[in-house]
């Protein structure tokens, strides 16, 4: 594991991101959470209208195979992903083609209000968010444990189109959320993707944020390589500032 996190770090580092992944690359001995919801077919909610997973063995030591060798398949937005302007925005940059440098730095978790079903203006100016770059709202979804039931919640929380706007309006450079989506089930139109896709701002859906107490943070979160597509799963790592 110190290995391959070492190995992120460098490569990061290789493409000229410093400060904070350099802190963390220094640290040594310092904590990291995992902010990823496990991909399992068992636990994991699937947004309707995305790809069911399946995760199949092609080879199995348990049948007698010399290896294990296996394929997955599975909806861009399993998981923890990430979405890029191109889900919402004809024309939009793809997940490959968006900037490294929203994923890699400081990052701040707000813990909304238990009863919040709605992350509005009202609701986000209860917390400190001014001046943060990076966003991760940890919700009732979080303390529902709702990333890891595979019953579809369609009363999740999610984020208002107008605490969207004041969040792009204010220069954040990235905006995450603990459930599959951070616009509203069913919603005619998806005003807070807009919002902060049409400013390049990358969204973070799915988040596992039950074990993850409120304050800042430094945020890896790296989604994969997908040319040409609107969505990545993602890995995302905190380490507490």
């Amino acid at each position: 594991m110190k290995q391959c996190l070492g190995r992120v770090l460098a490569a990061a580092l290789s493409i000229g991101l410093t400060g904070t992944v350099a802190n963390a690359a220094s640290a040594g001995e310092a904590s990291w959470i995992d902010a990823s919801a496990p991909i399992d077919p068992q636990t994991a909610p699937v947004y309707p209208g995305n790809a069911p997973i399946k995760l199949e063995f092609m080879l199995d030591y348990a049948k007698g195979d010399r290896l294990d060798l296996s394929s997955y398949s599975l909806g861009a937005h399993t998981g923890t992903h990430v979405d890029a302007p191109l889900h919402f925005i004809k024309g939009g940059t793809a997940v490959d083609k968006v900037p490294l440098e929203p994923f890699v730095g400081p990052a701040r978790v707000i813990d909304c209000s238990a009863e919040a079903t709605v992350i509005d203006t009202a609701e986000l100016n209860k917390h400190d968010w001014k001046g943060a770059k990076r966003i991760l709202f940890r919700t009732r979804n979080s303390r529902n444990g709702w990333m890891t039931d595979p019953t579809f919640h369609e009363d999740f929380t999610y984020l208002a189109p107008d605490a969207a706007q004041l969040l792009a309006d204010a220069g954040v450079q990235l905006v995450g959320i603990d459930y599959l989506s951070i616009e509203k089930f069913h919603s005619r139109q998806p005003k807070t993707h807009l919002a902060l896709l049409s400013k390049g701002i990358p969204v973070i859906e799915g988040l596992s944020l039950k074990d993850v107490a409120p304050g800042d943070y430094d945020l890896i979160v790296l989604p994969l390589r997908v040319v040409g597509h609107e969505a990545a799963p993602a890995r995302a790592i905190l380490r507490r500032r």
